[in-house]
């Protein structure tokens, strides 16, 4: 179950910072095979790289999914365009741990895009002193997906793969 959740908790990250940052004005990314590097500090996380395969559609899709799931846990989303690129600000609250973040994105969502995240976590399990991590997701654009893959498809470290568009399998994996 714990490794179900961490890879529930990459698969969410991943979907809100790939460019669905849950904003009608972020950028769609251009379409083809991206790789994702997520490095973390101040968790138990290890680095983590992916790839995803997306479209136009699967964007959109992710921003209309992940959004209204956000909502049912976010108090707080705040996205602003930058002269750099966006700013997003939220505070969150999922199976009794309150979350506040902020995000700074940047890039051409073309060739390449970092979002770099610091967060600050009260309650939970793990207690209620609160802890403090940054995660820095660098993308960048491989080139058209691989032959197998459909838009949407994630291959997460070890060969685990998933697709975006079984967002309701991923609800059922929240703790409630």
């Amino acid at each position: 179950m714990t490794r179900k959740l961490a890879l529930l908790g990459s698969a969410a990250c991943l979907a809100l910072s790939a460019g669905a940052a849950c904003a009608d004005d972020l950028p769609v990314r251009k379409a083809g095979l991206w790789e994702l590097k997520m490095v973390r500090t101040g968790s138990s996380m290890p680095e983590m790289t992916m790839q995803h395969c997306t479209d136009e559609t699967v964007d959109k899709e992710m921003n209309n999914n992940v959004s209204p799931m956000a909502k049912q846990i976010c108090s707080k989303q705040d996205v602003k365009k930058t002269a750099t690129g966006y700013v997003s600000d939220s505070e969150c609250n999922v199976a009794g741990v309150s979350t506040t973040s902020h995000a700074e994105i940047t890039g051409d969502f073309n060739s390449a895009y970092t979002v770099k995240t610091s967060s600050h976590a009260q309650g939970g399990v793990a207690g209620a002193s609160g802890r403090d991590t940054t995660m820095t997701l660098e993308a960048k654009w491989l080139g058209a997906c691989k032959p197998e893959q459909k838009p949407g498809d994630i291959v997460m470290p070890g060969g685990f793969k998933m697709n975006v568009r079984d967002v309701e399998k991923l609800k059922s994996l929240l703790p409630k």
